[in-house]
């Protein structure tokens, strides 16, 4: 590697997770590397959630992907450790660019500077501050790295060094102020107010990073949750159009049992109406022939044959009873119409009601519920065995007069809001109301017939 002219930093070849150097190197799908037990021993942490993230581009895999060692960045971590690559890729002397601190002691173009005294109050590249490394006489000189800045570490006043600082009036001083206007003050030195601030600081970055935990925690079973809601929903939806395809396929079926039966009473009735129309008939018949033969006797010139053919007379017919026969021209099937009203009114009832049913089931169902205003913010780490999200079946209705988004024209029972909407809707006539968790139906009144 070196031989062949190219230089590697060593950063290059660190765990992400350990921040030291590779052991046991394996590449997760996403392309990052990390060592094998670091990236183990992180995903055995969210194993409950059957999500998997990738510590550094946050990619999500599920299931966990299966490790396997990469043995080229292996062969190459081995033979880094072996070479010792130098680890600062940049040359020992560098010009100074625009915004680089430059050499105080360089002459002509100035180098980089890479430390800045702040007894000698001057910066120095690599070459010119190698004195303060070797030289006795600059021993307690303090070197810190190169800062454009060095006039801001100086006593406007006295010129002297902000050693001090002052807790009174939260600022940097020198020795000197501390006879003057800050005598009197609580001041300590600047080493030991710093030290003071990064144990500070270090207790809130530890908290800060307990709060990223939680919240990265809460945000995989967030999401792990809608993804079992569209689950759900998905299904769901494909059952609610199976039975709803039933129960119009049973509504067909009553169509067309109704049309059948409305024609076989038709072919019935009038069956018995012709057959009555037909003994009529013969009747009428019988009674014009008699007439007649009445008729011609009457004519008869003959005394004898007169007399001989009235003794031959039979009595005429009587009429048989005949059922009473509806001679109504306008009859039609009025009160069959009357009862399939009387069944779609039902039929509506039945369905309003059914669906305010279903409507608040539909709403019991929610993954974040509602903010408790008493519950404060737990910055703590929630235990192995408590999740942070946690999921109820509670509806969410908000007080009556909230919101009074307008219904929406495709579905009455989703309005054009959002999800709080008050849930107002007329499909058969009747207006209801979610203000509150009772449902009234306001059936309307049919008659039924006995």
């Amino acid at each position: 590697m070196a031989h062949a002219g190219v230089v590697l930093d060593k950063d290059q070849f660190n765990c992400s997770i350990c921040l030291d150097v590779l052991k046991d190197p394996v590449t997760i799908p996403c392309g990052h590397s990390y060592c094998s037990d670091c990236i183990q021993n992180y995903w055995d942490q969210d194993d409950y959630l059957g999500v998997f993230v990738c510590p550094q581009c946050r990619q999500n895999f599920n299931p966990r992907p299966l490790l396997a060692r990469n043995t080229m960045l292996a062969d190459v971590v081995e033979k880094f450790k072996k070479t010792g690559l130098q680890e600062d890729t940049t040359p020992s002397n560098s010009f100074a660019e625009a915004d680089d601190v430059e050499c105080d002691v360089c002459t002509g173009r100035k180098n980089k500077a890479v430390k800045s005294c702040l007894v000698c109050l001057a910066s120095y590249c690599d070459v010119h501050v190698q004195p303060h490394y070797e030289s006795a006489a600059f021993k307690k000189h303090k070197l810190v790295s190169a800062s454009k800045k060095l006039h801001e570490t100086i006593c406007a006043r006295h010129d002297k060094l902000l050693e001090v600082y002052c807790r009174t009036d939260k600022q940097c001083i020198c020795y000197l102020c501390l006879t003057g206007e800050h005598k009197g003050h609580d001041t300590v030195l600047a080493e030991e107010e710093i030290q003071q601030k990064q144990r500070q600081l270090g207790d809130i970055k530890q908290s800060s990073q307990l709060r990223i935990h939680q919240r990265e925690k809460e945000t995989q079973e967030l999401r792990h949750a809608i993804f079992s809601l569209t689950r759900a929903t998905r299904s769901a939806a494909e059952e609610s159009d199976a039975v709803f395809t039933e129960l119009i396929r049973l509504i067909e079926l009553k169509r067309f049992e109704v049309r059948e039966l409305i024609k076989a009473q038709e072919k019935m009735a009038v069956s018995q109406a012709e057959q009555l129309l037909e003994k009529l008939q013969k009747e009428v018949a019988e009674l014009k022939k008699n007439e007649a033969e009445l008729d011609k006797l009457s004519h008869t010139e003959d005394h004898i044959i007169f007399l001989q053919s009235c003794q031959s007379l039979d009595a005429p017919p009587e009429l048989s009873a005949l059922p009473l026969i509806t001679a109504d021209p306008s009859v039609t099937f009025g009160p069959v119409m009357t009862a399939l009203s009387d069944f779609k009114g039902l039929l509506q009832e039945v369905c309003q009601s059914g669906f305010v049913s279903i409507y608040e089931r539909v709403r019991d169902v929610v993954i974040v519920n509602p903010p408790n205003p008493a519950a404060q913010l737990d910055t703590t780490q929630p235990s192995d065995g408590e999740p942070a999200v946690q999921m109820e079946a509670t509806v969410v209705i908000p007080p009556p007069g909230l919101d009074q988004s307008p219904v929406n024209p495709l579905n009455p029972f989703l309005t054009q809001g959002h999800a709080l909407s008050t849930f107002a809707f007329s499909p058969f006539g009747s207006k209801l109301s979610s203000g509150s968790r009772q449902r009234h139906v306001q059936r309307r009144a049919h008659p039924r017939r006995k």
